[in-house]
This record gives structure tokens, sequence and C-alpha cells, in this order.
């Protein structure tokens, strides 16, 4: 069996603990307007030109972006760094796109990683199947649990989707006792706000005490350039990043309710 990966980060130290391998599969079911990966969306090989630049004469570089490869290619990659992952308390997270939409590779994926021994993170938009996630939860040390924001309506304008079954999942996993580390991006505008602040503490509050670290993640136009790229249409152009001031504050907010948090991740 092979999974479609788009990139594989080295010595990563935002996705879970330690020093980590990072592996991106490509298909996502969320279309957010914020996406910083836009290249892992689509859930094909996609070929791009690349232009690169130099004493001011342009140099055209097609490359293909998305590379089918199976649980042995994966594992000869993610062994390379054994060393750094070991001695640190790291390991392996899968993230996207959304992982699980390749739930049966990720399975054969993560067993593999637990066969050598490492710890394994799975970083999800939590709106997959509940068949994928028992697939793979007793598989997986880690979720890192993206939540983006409260309101149905609003959730469903600006990702495309519903937060129905994402919420229903979180549940899910949280009454399951998986160790859980929520991401929520903060987007000015859009999901900053107090009504959504607030009823995102109290949504999480209602898990029991499963949440064990809250990663604040601010909105950045690092990844605007690739929009064009990939011919897709950036929808953030003119938004401001939050203020550090700002990320502080939301920060005390969650800090004074009992959580762990982490800014940028």
């Amino acid at each position: 069996m092979k999974g479609l990966i788009f990139d594989i980060k080295r010595y990563a130290v935002h996705d879970g603990p330690g020093i980590r391998t990072t592996l991106f599969l490509k298909g996502c079911p969320l279309s957010c307007w914020w996406c910083h990966n836009p290249e892992g969306i689509r859930k094909e090989p996609e070929e791009v030109v690349t232009v690169h630049r130099m004493e001011g004469r342009e140099y055209p570089v097609r490359e293909t972006v998305g590379r089918w490869m199976s649980v042995e290619e994966v594992m000869e990659e993610v062994n390379k760094e054994r060393t750094f992952m070991e001695e640190s308390g790291g390991g392996v997270t899968l993230s996207g796109g959304e992982p699980l939409r390749q739930a049966a590779f990720l399975e054969d994926l993560l067993l593999a990683c637990k066969r050598e021994g490492y710890h394994t993170a799975v970083d999800t938009t939590g709106h997959v199947s509940r068949e994928a996630l028992r697939k793979v939860m007793h598989l997986t040390d880690l979720f890192l649990y993206d939540v983006k924001m409260m309101d149905p309506a609003r959730h469903q304008r600006y990702t495309g989707v519903s937060n129905r079954m994402i919420l229903e999942n979180l549940a899910f996993l949280a009454a399951a006792g998986k160790e859980l580390f929520i991401r929520i991006p903060v987007i000015p505008g859009i999901n900053d706000d107090e009504e959504n602040i607030r009823g995102t503490i109290r949504f999480l509050r209602g898990l029991d005490g499963a949440v064990k670290e809250v990663d604040l993640l601010p909105y950045h136009a690092l990844a605007a350039h690739k929009y064009e790229k990939f011919g897709m249409e950036y929808r953030m152009a003119g938004v401001p990043e939050p203020a550090e001031e700002e990320m502080e504050r939301l920060k005390g907010r969650f800090v004074r309710e009992g959580f762990e948090v982490k800014v940028g991740g």
C-alpha cells in the first residue's frame, strides 16, 4: 500500500514533544481561508512551475508536488533521524492536509512506527469518519486536534464544512482517554472575538480534563505566494497578523481557566 506524501519535515519542534519528523499527507476535506499548506488540499499529485530568479534572469523549474510512497520508503526516511528523536523524547507526527483521509495507509504507517518504538502523533482537522479514527487511535500516542470556531454557520463559511463532526469526534477521543493537544489558529476578525473565545473555552472545559495543552497559532501570511502557484484564490489579502499583545491576552484567558498554553505551537 502507498500513501501520497507532499513533504517531510525533519527536526520539527512544534508538532508534539521533543524533536520530531513530521510527514505531510496530501488531501483535505476543508478549504480554510487561511490555510498555510494549500499544496496539501487536493488529493492528487500536482504539476507546478516555480520561477527562480538570479542576476536579473528567471529560471522556471517544473516540479511535482505529491509523491506516492510505500510504508517501507517512508520508514527509511524516518529512521535517518532516529538518534535525534530518541534522545529528545520526540517521535513521528502525521500531518497534512488531513492524514486520516488516507486512513488505511496511516494505520500501516503508524504500526510501523510503533514497531520501531517511536512516539506517534496525528495532527487532524477532526473532519473524518469515526471508522477512520478507530483504525488509528490505538496506535496514536497524541492527537494534535484543530479547533477553529464554535459557530456552525461561521465555520461553514470560512472552512467549507460544518463543525459538527469535528466537535463530536473531539468529544469521542476525550471520552476514550486519548491525549489531546488542541490547536487553535487565531485569525483576526474571524475567530478572535469574545463570543468565540468564550464558547471555545466552555467546550474544552466540558471535556473533563482530557485537554493536556492548548496551542494558539497566530495567523501569518507567509504562504500567500503559494496560492498563485497552485492556481488558487487567496482570500486573506489585507488581513493583519495578530499583535503579540493580543496573543498574550488570549493566552491569559485560557491560562486562567486552568489550561497549559503555548503561543505558536
